[in-house]
């Protein structure tokens, strides 16, 4: 058995000018694990997501992919391991769906063709509910729901050993929710993938999670399995869950 986590933090921080943003952040996620880490806004979680995808550098700590710095080696590589659902969509307007899908496929020295690329793209579109006739539409075309499907097909097209999902189901009705959440829990199982999403939306949490990270303050608060955070005992945790307006966990008014 492999004892090497997939995704390694250790001591991660990062400040823009005085307010430190990340301070200090352990976190270890298994291979084949579902990450979901949790905190209200302004608590760090996109600039760690940010951080380990390498688009922002911390300012102290270490980043380990797989027991190896993910600061070195081939970066193009590097990125090919990892599939992304953005929380916005970030599809392409101007592209048709099924490129839209096929995106990173068509680039570099191992490009798919076009009929390839689109075969491909219309395989992965059923895998997320899609009909083949969406491959020709343009994003413009397509209710939110099915928008944020294709950027699932996207984030999945490449068979990533590991997918990010930012804000999975920000913009979408309670049953879309429910089904974009069924949809990312079934395909990770599936792929045997390792996942990392943030959210602050306690229904994807219960879905998707195998096990939950809890920033606060730039901290990881509270780590555990998904089946411990409602008799957890921490205060900053079961505050944030249960939605309380009194507690520990200051609210801006």
């Amino acid at each position: 058995m492999n004892d090497i986590p997939k995704i390694s933090l250790r001591g991660v921080s990062k400040s823009f000018g005085s307010k430190h943003v990340l301070a200090n952040v352990d976190l270890d996620i298994v291979g084949g694990e579902s990450m979901v880490i949790i905190g209200g806004s302004g608590t760090g979680k996109s600039v760690l997501l940010k951080c380990i995808l390498g688009i922002m550098r911390p300012d102290a700590g270490e980043i380990l992919i797989d027991g190896k710095s993910a600061t070195s080696g081939d970066r193009d590589a590097f990125l090919s391991r990892f599939g992304m659902l953005f929380q916005g969509g970030a599809l392409f307007d101007s592209l048709p769906v099924w490129h839209n899908v096929a995106f990173r496929l068509r680039q570099g020295s191992g490009r798919l063709s076009k009929t390839d690329a689109r075969d491909l793209a219309i395989l992965k579109l059923r895998r997320v509910g899609l009909k083949p006739e969406v491959a020709d539409l343009y994003p413009a075309e397509l209710s939110g729901g099915m928008q944020k499907r294709v950027g699932l097909a996207r984030a999945i097209a490449a068979e990533p050993e590991i997918i990010f999902f930012d804000e999975p189901t920000t913009g979408l009705d309670p049953i879309m929710s429910c089904v974009i959440n069924e949809l990312i829990r079934e395909i990770v199982v599936e792929m045997g993938a390792t996942a990392m999403t943030i959210t602050h939306d306690m229904s994807s949490v219960r879905a998707i999670a195998d096990k939950v990270a809890m920033l606060h303050d730039g901290k990881v608060q509270w780590t555990g399995p998904i089946g411990e955070i409602d008799a957890s005992g921490d205060p900053y945790l079961d505050q944030f869950i249960n939605a309380r307006a009194e507690g520990p966990i200051e609210s801006v008014r």
